[in-house]
Order: C-alpha cells, then structure tokens, then sequence
C-alpha cells in the first residue's frame, strides 16, 4: 500500500497531494521536490529565507561577529554614538555642536547603551535568544499537537471528545496572560529553593539557558492547542480515503497507518501553519523580556533592549530602534517564508 500511496498518482482516492505528482513528461516527481522547486521561484519567500539564514550564520558566530562579549561595560563610554547616527537620527546632538549632549566614540558602530555596553554586539548575540524561540516553539508545538490532534482525528468517539474539551478548556484562558502568570510562578517559586531539591535544579537549569526554559514550557504549553486542531481536522478528512482502508483491511497496525500513510498528506499544513506562527513565538518571547520576565540579565534580548532603549528614546533613539529593526526584520523574514511555503505546498498549484 505504500507504493500505491507515494508513487501511483492514478489510484482511485488517492489525495490532492499524490495526484500532483505526475509531472508533463510521464515520470512521477515528489511533493516535496516539487514543492521546492516553487518555492524558489517566490522572490518574497526566497528573501525571507536569505534573512533567517543570515541570522542563523550571525547566530552560529557571535562569539566571532560580536566586538565585544556582551555584558562588558564601558561607564565612561556610556550612552556614547558613532559618528555617522547624528546624520540619520537629526534630534541627536553630538558634543562637538552647540547644545550637544552626545559622546562620540566610532569603536561603537550603532553605539553604546546606558552602561556602556556595545549595541552591535548584544544585537548580534540576541539573535541566539530570538532564533531559539523560533525553532523550538514549533518543535514543542508540533509534538504535542500532532500527536495529540492524530489520536483524535483517527480514533474518534471518546477519545476525540476528551481531547478536544482539554482544548477548549486551554482556549479560555488568553495565552499571553496565561505565560505571564507561569513565567511570574516559575520566577517567584524557584527565586531561592533549598539546594538538592527539584526546584533547585529545575532553577539551575534555566540559568544555564539564560532564563530560556521556563519560555520553551510557557510557549510550549500555550501553542499546541491549534496545531492539535489542525492535524485533527486533516485526519479527519483523509482517514477514509481508499489508501488507509486498504491499509486497515491487510492488517497494517494504527500506529504505521498514522507514521506511514496519513501524516506524510497532512504534513504540508502542519508546516505552513507552524512556519507562520513563529513571528508569534518571537514576539512573544520580546514582550516577555520587556516586561522583565524573559531571559536572565545580561543576557541580551531584543525585547529587554527595547525596554532598555525606550527610557531614553528622545535623546538616544538609537537604542530602541535597532533592536526594533531586528525584531521587525526576523518576523517579516518568517511571515514572507510562510506565506510561500503555503503557495509551494498547496496541491492546487500547477508546475
């Protein structure tokens, strides 16, 4: 049944994703190949694909890009500009002009915040925190809700009903408030536990993430409730396809039915969704930071250096719109990926 699934675009029932496979010449062509070969012709997608890799890279090589490690001060070189900021941010005023206020010192490329601290390179190391968020949101995300959403899609009746109330019970609190009270329980439980105790360790751990952990489980536990609905709807709307009946009449266990026949047609949607929903996650994680419950000072976070930033906005804008500009920019890099992996993989286009 597995050939008849992937490789026979002719077969009676077989879904939209299978029928497309047939390419003009005669041979059969995979979805995902296909689906690649679209992708690429996305200007939009392939440029948001070309900033999350560059982001990665700068991710991958802080510790060389950055000037400076990130949490080095500089009092006397506090709040001090490059040369070349008063040209674009006009109410700024170096010292060298009447009424400046500003020290200019060129060692600090996008400048130096209140303590002294080189922007350029908590920027760069920032892009860590942001790009953690983006990949294990949709990881956490993905495994518990397309596991979840499968047994409920396929197996139906009871088992369907528990799942689904489970759901709805976790769509009636709002997500964000329900992170902001985990994140303000975790904190305030785990400030100073008895050493040896889970607590203890479960505290030590997320220092050793930078105060990330306690945001993998806040998202974590907040994000699955949509995808769970999204592979419950997909399986149910494939699981009485010819395919999986075959596969039920010879005997084929549930377990390889869901792996091997009914997410490889479903996992288009899943991707889409979760691609698109990362700009979520990475907004998520800087509002917590600017609020001061995000990662662990000082540790840099583009949220925590907006919030850092905006204290002094009108005299040193540039403290709060560079991390601005990066945040804008990974999230428009995600939604422009996401909007054409939703082109490349639906099975309505053409070649």
């Amino acid at each position: 049944m597995e050939t008849a699934t992937y490789h026979d675009p002719q077969l009676p029932g077989a879904s939209p994703a299978v029928v497309q496979l047939a390419t003009a010449s005669g041979k059969s062509q995979g979805l995902w190949a296909s689906a690649l070969r679209r992708l690429l012709r996305n200007r939009a997608a392939v440029l948001g694909l070309a900033i999350i890799i560059g982001f990665v890279v700068i991710a991958i090589f802080a510790d060389q890009l950055a000037l400076r490690p990130y949490a080095k001060q500089s009092l006397k070189d506090n709040n001090a500009i490059a040369s070349w900021l008063p040209y674009v941010f006009t109410a700024m005023k170096p010292v060298n002009v009447p009424g400046g206020y500003a020290k200019i010192n060129d060692a600090f490329p996008l400048g130096a915040d209140y303590v002294g601290r080189d922007i350029l390179s908590r920027l760069l190391y920032g892009t860590r925190i942001s790009l953690a968020i983006a990949f294990i949101g949709p990881l956490i995300s993905l495994m518990f809700g397309v596991v979840f959403g499968s047994i409920a899609g396929y197996y139906g009746g009871w088992i369907d009903s528990l799942i689904m109330r489970i759901v709805d019970l976790m769509y009636a609190f709002p997500s964000l408030l329900l992170i902001i009270l985990m994140m303000t329980f975790f904190r305030s439980s785990l400030n100073s536990p008895p050493p040896g105790t889970f607590a203890y360790s479960l505290g030590k751990l997320d220092a050793a993430f930078g105060g990330l952990l306690f945001i993998f489980i806040g998202i974590g536990i907040t994000s699955w409730e949509n995808m769970a609905r999204l592979t419950r709807g997909q399986v149910l709307s494939v699981r009485q396809r010819e395919y999986v009946l075959a596969a039920r009449a010879i005997g084929v266990p549930d377990i390889r039915i869901l792996i091997d026949h009914i997410l490889p047609n479903i996992l288009g949607p899943l991707i889409v969704a979760e691609t698109l929903a990362i700009p979520t996650y990475i907004a998520t994680e800087a509002f917590l930071s600017y609020i001061g419950l995000g990662v662990n000072r000082p540790v840099p976070s583009w949220g925590s250096m907006i919030a850092e930033g905006v204290q002094g906005i009108t005299t040193y804008p540039n403290q709060a719109i560079f991390p601005a500009l990066f945040l804008a920019l990974a999230m428009f890099a995600f939604n422009f990926l996401g909007d054409g992996l939703r082109d490349a993989l639906d099975p309505r286009t053409i070649n």
